[in-house]
């Protein structure tokens, strides 16, 4: 695992994997890997009330409501449709489910508006096909085809980013749950096994970029998730996502629990500035998500170990946010240094602490970049 820069869940967590399987006595439906209270409880880890003889670690920060929904619906004859804003954890939540399940995360297509029937069907070895004709073996199946074959989870993100056709032909295999080759003659139709089914992601903001009709809604169970507004599960997830950055790259680097603070509460005050804001031109376009907190911190902590004193400051912190943050010039510019004079300021003067180091490092950020 050390030789790839991101393990899929399966491999990363294949221990775990092994001994919940080893230890799981409860009745597992079609192909499935573990058992669905095996499968929550690998995705949300355990609690003293499970009886396990080891602990777990939580994976993915949600309601357990959300998780079981979408462990139930993947147990029926319906596709799953993970819905929500950017850095909610959908898809996220989607290789951890594929991963407990079918102990294979990767049969995946990525929606896009370049994505075609052949990404979700088959397409062909042209050599082959050129020197022995159209068979099985000059067949290249898609991830959904091998997925269906294998009676396993097939993933499929952004939904919505891909267009009619793409979502026209997805109908017909969460309906039919087969795909038919009518360039051979015999062996030309595909049937899914027991236990396959499809998780598909979709952004709620990509409204309008390629609705789902009415029949491709009808094969899929909706589970929205929402955005983490929670400080507590929120510092949650951005430790846990800063301490695997921080294993991966060896860095022993501490962050102090002032500076989670400082950024839980940066993410709010800008939050609320956007829900009263009145127009567009007077938000970020940054979506502020939990994903965007993290990647704020990860920039800061190797900013910090490689450039820095070896160690996190609210002026590497400040720097991060307004680099990441600012997108639009002057637009983000002048809306974060409004934040930093407007509420920043006062509030070093108040508290101090780590807030003066915070304003003095977003000054030097804006300044730099305006």
């Amino acid at each position: 695992m050390s030789e790839l820069l991101r393990a899929p869940a399966e491999t990363k967590y294949a221990e775990e994997l092994d001994w919940l399987e080893s230890a799981d006595t409860g009745a597992k439906p079609f192909s499935w890997q573990l058992s669905p209270k095996m499968v929550r409880t690998f995705v949300l880890g355990s609690e003293r009330a499970d009886g396990l003889d080891r602990v777990i670690s939580q994976k993915w920060f949600g309601d357990r409501s959300i998780v079981e929904r979408a462990i139930v619906t993947l147990a029926s004859d319906r596709g799953l449709l993970l819905i929500g804003d950017p850095g909610t954890g959908k898809s996220w939540l989607a290789e951890l489910l594929a991963a407990a399940i079918s102990r294979n995360s990767t049969l995946v297509v990525q929606g896009t508006a370049g994505t075609t029937e052949d990404h979700i069907k088959y397409s062909w070895n042209v050599s082959m096909v050129i020197a022995k004709g159209q068979s099985r073996s000059s067949m290249i199946p898609s991830p959904i085809m091998t997925a269906m074959e294998g009676g396993v989870i097939g993933r499929f993100e952004e939904l919505t980013r891909s267009t009619s056709d793409v979502q026209d032909a997805l109908i017909s295999i969460l309906s039919e749950k087969y795909v038919s080759i009518p360039e051979l003659e015999d062996d030309n139709i595909v049937f899914a096994k027991p236990g396959f089914s499809v998780i598909a992601t979709a952004n709620s903001r990509d409204r309008g970029v390629n609705d789902l009709s009415s029949a491709l809604k009808r094969r899929f169970n909706f589970v929205r998730i929402p955005v983490v507004t929670n400080k507590t599960s929120e510092a949650e997830i951005v430790r846990f996502r800063t301490e695997e950055l921080l294993r991966r790259h060896s860095i022993e680097l501490e962050v102090p629990p002032t500076l989670f603070d400082v950024l839980l509460q940066s993410f709010a005050d800008l939050r609320a500035a956007a829900a009263a804001a009145t127009s567009d031109d007077e938000k970020l376009e940054s979506s502020l998500s939990t994903a965007e907190q993290i990647g704020v911190l990860e920039d800061a902590v190797l900013h910090s170990t490689f450039f820095g004193q070896k160690e996190l400051t609210s002026e590497a912190l400040a720097s991060s946010l307004v680099g990441s943050l600012a997108r639009r010039s002057p637009e983000d510019l002048a809306i974060l240094n409004t934040y930093l004079h407007g509420v920043i300021e006062p509030r070093s003067k108040n508290d101090g602490g780590p807030w003066t180091g915070f304003l003095e490092g977003g000054r030097q950020a804006i300044s730099a970049l305006s």
